[in-house]
């Protein structure tokens, strides 16, 4: 196997583990300025970082190449990824309004099922049968892991719950989002892969900083001004916003939707490492199960490789 075919394989290894990072920052943020302004700390100040890298590939002899040549297929298809996760945010926060809200967030990570879903219908990428098994061993773990563990209470009729709809809708907007990015990068085959992500992420996130800017400035300016307060917790989320989203872009450029997002979902095998075992708290079983799974699916992702 040629090091081009595999190198996505990394790159997706590093792209997780600095949106596990990326995350951490973004937490303490959302006490300050809201969810809402700690997403567009995410895109807002990682605008220079995706210039910086942009600019970076463009001098390195290695790298540097004319301006690729940017049609109105590939603004599409970046503008579906664009606003896919943009409404995927929105359709889990109101998930999280929701008296059920645990259901909705774990039928948001039925994502990497979807993906392969709008990958076949929308790029005509049709997963190996491996792969299959992949991402439903995974996905099935992550479900486990997001659900509420003992002494939880679930009222109502929770899997029909307007959580649940918002839960998948969201789910959808994530797959929707990797779908449209992946297409953008089929768009200018003649940029290496390198330069496609990182124009496809500087790109995508000055839209969704105006856009997501636009909405805040109209409807809670004071979000806006506690990113800037915060401005050094922004600057973390946004690096490492900015260099997991390389990371994801640059893996897009290189394989299918549906591998980078099974494969991405080694980001809660980290999450459960940084927030549990280095805070030495113990796995409930139902847990422990879930991160078997998920296990499970990378091995199997692995053997297809």
């Amino acid at each position: 196997m040629s090091t081009a075919a595999w190198l996505w394989v990394p790159i997706t290894l590093w792209a997780a583990l600095a949106q596990t990072a990326r995350n951490a920052a973004q937490r303490s943020l959302v006490a300050q300025a809201g969810t809402l302004g700690a997403t567009l700390a995410r895109f807002l100040y990682g605008i220079p970082f995706a210039a910086a890298w942009v600019l970076l590939l463009h001098e390195l002899p290695a790298t540097a190449a004319p301006l690729p040549t940017f049609g109105t297929s590939y603004f599409a298809w970046l503008l579906l990824g664009a606003l896919g996760q943009l409404a995927a945010t929105a359709f889990l926060l109101a998930a999280m309004k929701q008296r059920n809200f645990v259901i909705g967030v774990a039928y948001s990570k039925t994502d990497a099922l979807q993906v392969a879903l709008f990958g076949a219908l929308f790029l005509r990428e049709l997963p190996a049968s491996m792969t299959m098994v992949a991402m439903a061993l995974a996905t099935a773990g992550v479900v486990m892991l997001s659900l509420p563990q003992k002494g939880a209470v679930l009222e109502g009729r929770p899997w029909t719950s307007a959580a649940a709809w918002y839960g998948l809708a969201s789910g959808a907007g994530f797959a929707l989002s990797a779908v449209g990015y992946r297409g953008a990068a089929l768009r200018i085959p003649e940029t290496s892969a390198w330069l496609a992500g990182a124009w496809g992420v500087l790109l995508a996130q000055s839209l969704q900083a105006a856009l997501l800017g636009g909405w805040l400035a109209w409807r809670t300016p004071e979000a806006l001004r506690a990113t800037a307060r915060a401005w050094r917790v922004s600057t973390i989320a946004g690096a490492m916003g900015a260099l997991a989203s390389i990371g994801w872009f640059t893996a897009f450029a290189l394989t299918t939707a549906a591998n980078v997002r099974t494969l991405g979902m080694v980001e809660v095998v980290f999450s459960y490492l940084v927030s549990r075992r280095l805070m030495r708290e113990k796995l409930a079983p139902a847990e422990q199960g879930g991160l078997a799974l998920v296990v499970a699916g990378l091995l199997a992702l692995g053997l297809r490789l």
